[in-house]
């Protein structure tokens, strides 16, 4: 081979090597935790999936602390193509899409199993699916333990929530749940809650354990309610744009990572949240209660005759997840 061959030989596979470099896709994804909260570790582990499931040519870029919007504006920026992904939740997405208004019920969920297996059947799959025309897409779900009301007093039943006011995400499921269980409810942002808590802008919130520890409510929160109303979870969803931008193997990639994702974070999170409730106690002096649950579920019941009657969609798929129950 001559010397000028092999200087265009050399010229073609660095022109190969530019052109698959170009072809590689970098997916930005916003969430509001901190990057030591096991949200942030089963997103990593879906961007490591991704890029090893693809060879590098589709990566995922994850900004921690919201550091391109709240979950809010996320959802904006994502269904007008500006942010390729984001994480929220059922709660909020009910305001975006009705078909996660059931998941949000409480008590539709009767244990940690029933829970799971509801997310990762056609009845999850349906429901991350119902947004495409809104905007975005639902890749997967990453459970959050079950949801309990924590304050400075002891909430033994629906009677000690009267005229409290308890910070709730802007969904109408939540609202609703307080006003059926007597208090006040009060959307603010996850932000800000901890300074509304310390003022005494709200008098207790709701939410896993983790957000004792994670968000240092702990500090300002001191009793916990274990009355486990509602199991709502995350959700890690793409832009309906960037999705349709994505070639065909690139969306399986993408797809099998986020569900590999799923299986991950319910490994690691019942060790993780077990260890936040330990925290909780011992650094920060929470008080832990068990709670009868009975009042809770007589008072907030209604609801799932309310959801079912303002919309068929929500109507089945609350008929199908109660189906599932053991």
């Amino acid at each position: 081979m001559s010397k000028f061959s092999k200087i265009t030989a050399a010229m073609a596979v660095s022109f190969m090597a530019l052109s698959v470099a170009a072809e590689a896709k970098t997916l930005r994804l916003n969430h509001n935790n901190p990057e030591d909260h096991p949200l942030h570790k089963s997103m990593e582990f879906m961007a490591d999936r991704v890029e090893e499931l693809t060879d590098g040519d589709l990566k995922i870029r994850i900004f921690a602390n919201a550091q391109l919007g709240t979950q809010r504006e996320s959802m904006e920026l994502m269904q007008n193509g500006s942010l390729d992904m984001a994480r929220s939740n059922a709660s909020e997405l009910e305001a975006f899409e009705e078909s996660y208004g059931a998941l949000n019920l409480p008590y539709i969920f009767t244990s940690a199993d029933h829970y799971f297996d509801v997310l990762s059947s056609d009845v999850g799959d349906d429901i991350l699916a119902s947004s495409a025309d809104k905007g975005f897409i639902g890749l997967t779900y990453y459970i959050e333990g079950a949801r309990s009301f924590y304050a400075n007093k002891e909430i033994h039943s629906p009677a000690d929530l009267a005229g409290m006011k308890i910070r709730v995400q802007p969904s109408p499921s939540a609202i609703r749940m307080v006003e059926l269980l007597g208090g006040n409810p009060t959307p603010i942002a996850w932000g800000e809650l901890y300074s509304a808590l310390q003022q005494g802008v709200v008098d207790g919130a709701e939410n896993n354990p983790m957000a004792l520890t994670s968000a240092r409510h702990g500090e300002v929160s001191k009793v916990y309610s274990d009355d486990g109303h509602t199991m709502i979870p995350s959700v890690v969803m793409i832009s309906t744009e960037s999705w349709n931008d994505l070639n065909e193997d690139q969306q399986a990639a993408l797809r099998q990572a986020a569900k590999d994702s799923m299986v991950f974070h319910r490994e690691q999170w019942d060790a993780m949240s077990a260890a936040a409730v330990e925290q909780a106690k011992t650094e920060l002096g929470v008080k832990f209660i068990e709670v009868e649950k009975g009042p809770f579920i007589e008072a907030v019941l209604p609801m799932h005759e309310e959801a079912a009657a303002n919309s068929p969609v929500v109507a089945d798929l609350i008929q199908r997840i109660k189906a599932m129950a053991p």
